[in-house]
């Protein structure tokens, strides 16, 4: 699908500054793609990239093992744009000065800008930009010219227009950096002479057109769970392909209250989908028995999901392929030569190896915002396009501790009550996620005058664009004091309710 879309390359140095570049790019309809640093310039180019994106980092070019890029990638004719840390290392591997001078920047600062530049054309002559780094640019490179600068930086930008590189100090991708979509879209459309074409539209059909290609005239089983990253899947395979899909729905004895219910009637009712309904809690129960590793969780769950996809299949003739909803943030979560672990998704490095069936992942290059615009797009109904996420796990990952039946009953209940009372206080749409965790822990507690030993629960909320990077959500206090008193009072065998106030980083959303 990416070969029909003029492509940005955004090269990953760490942290969440490459994925935020990715989306950012996206969002002005190019299609961008991370890839490591140890990319060779052999193996970009081959790529075709239209633009070269070098992203920031956490690191000082200057410490041990600090990442780099292959120099000869600024010989390729491609321009790249590097950003903060990305900006230095262009500077250092061509001849330029970076050092520290102990007056780095952090937060808003006052840029000087050249408005007559190429890179920072019609800039007034002073604005805000959002900096972050203790390093400093204080010579450009040989053949280049600066073009910004602030109070404490000499260089804040610099561009060779004739190698086409070119560098920002300051950070473009974030909203505190109020012209900085203008910025790279000047470097896309104005330098690079890309093409706006990944547009929602684009995108569906050059899905579409990939799923056929790839399925031919065989049959396609879908792993639908009712969320809408397997909604859109089961959506976009159907317009592709038509009855030679069908539908599975596992249900784990891990779901959220009232799933299974849900998903027979949204799709075997309303959508007259072939929805294989499979009731296997006492199989993924005795698999998750006195397991407490999250890694070794989201494996198990992975395995027996595919083993069971596998028996189903065995029964419908001729079906070669599995669909599922993979996305970017899960391919990069779990593991790839740019990103280290995060957690297996269990989808992806939840899989077996010896899988039987071919894998269909028409979403896998889509940030999670694509994809509930695809969903809209496509025609599904709203309740399910802006579902909140819910992991391919379930409750086994927001189980602290060893999975039981009664834990998973305890856990249910009470992430009913959370999600009640979000929807009552109108928060859905605002919220990327709210949930509630069980850590397998007793707490103290008087209940009537008597003493209780019972669980806790840990309500969790957060905001956040594409759960590469999330907020605690600072919910009203009434609305917490009615999560803690229904819990409490509702829930039998909780007595104890707590709200995580942890971003990502450095935690992640789910506690597993």
């Amino acid at each position: 699908m990416a070969a029909e879309f003029d492509t940005v390359l955004v090269v990953d140095f760490g942290a969440q500054y490459a994925q935020l570049i990715a989306r950012r790019v996206r969002e002005a309809h190019v299609y961008s793609e991370i890839v490591p640093h140890s990319s060779t310039a052999a193996e970009m180019r081959r790529r075709s990239p239209k633009g070269i994106v070098l992203s920031g980092g956490p690191n000082s070019v200057y410490a041990d093992e600090a990442p780099q890029v292959d120099p000869a990638l600024y010989e390729l004719g491609i321009p790249v744009l590097g950003i903060c840390y990305g900006a230095q290392l262009l500077v250092q591997q061509l001849g330029g000065e970076v050092r520290r001078t102990g007056s780095g920047e952090y937060g808003r600062t006052e840029l000087r800008a050249d408005p007559h530049s190429i890179l920072l054309s019609q800039w007034p002559e002073s604005t805000g930009v959002w900096m972050s780094h203790a390093d400093s640019i204080v010579a450009a490179p040989p053949g280049a010219r600066t073009i910004a600068s602030t109070a404490d930086v000499a260089v804040a930008a610099f561009e060779s227009v004739a190698r086409g590189l070119y560098g920002v100090q300051f950070h473009p991708e974030v909203v505190h950096t109020p012209r900085g979509q203008e910025l790279l879209k000047r470097f896309l459309f104005d330098i690079c002479a890309c093409r706006p074409t990944w547009t929602h539209t684009s995108v569906i059909e050059a899905a579409i057109d990939e799923v056929r290609a790839t399925v031919g005239d065989r049959r396609v089983l879908c792993a639908l769970s009712g969320g809408v990253d397997s909604a859109v899947t089961a959506a976009l395979v159907h317009k592709a392909v038509g009855d030679q899909l069908s539908c599975v729905f596992v249900d784990t004895g891990l779901m959220r209250a009232g799933e299974a219910e849900q998903v027979e009637e949204t799709f075997r009712r309303q959508f007259g989908v072939d929805l294989h309904h499979v009731k296997a809690a006492d199989r993924f129960f005795a698999a998750l028995r006195g397991v407490v590793d999250p890694e070794q969780k989201r494996k198990i769950v992975g395995e027996l999901f595919i083993r069971i996809f596998e028996e189903v299949a065995a029964g419908l003739p001729g079906v070669a392929y599995l669909a599922q909803g993979t996305l970017y943030p899960d391919v990069i979560e779990s593991g790839t030569a740019a990103a280290a672990t995060i957690k297996s998704h269990h989808n992806v490095g939840g899989l077996p190896e010896d899988m039987a069936l071919g894998l269909v992942e028409p979403l896998r290059l889509l940030f999670k915002d694509e994809v509930r615009a695809v969903g809209e797009e496509l025609g599904l109904p709203e309740e399910i396009v802006w579902r909140q996420p819910f992991p391919g796990p379930g409750l086994a990952v927001r189980i602290v501790g060893a999975v039981t039946p009664e834990r998973a009953a305890i856990l249910r209940a009470a992430d009913a009550i959370v999600l009640d009372e979000v929807r009552r206080a109108g928060l859905v749409r605002e919220l990327w996620q709210s949930f509630a965790v069980l850590p397998a822990v007793r707490a103290v507690g008087v209940m009537g005058d008597e003493r209780t030993y019972d669980y806790p629960i840990v309500v969790r909320a957060v905001t956040s664009d594409d759960a590469m990077t999330a907020d605690w959500a600072r919910l009203p206090y009434e609305l917490l004091e009615r999560l803690s008193s229904r819990i409490i009072n509702e829930v039998d065998g909780v007595n104890r309710v707590t709200y995580d106030i942890t971003s990502k980083p450095p935690g992640t959303i789910e506690w597993e």
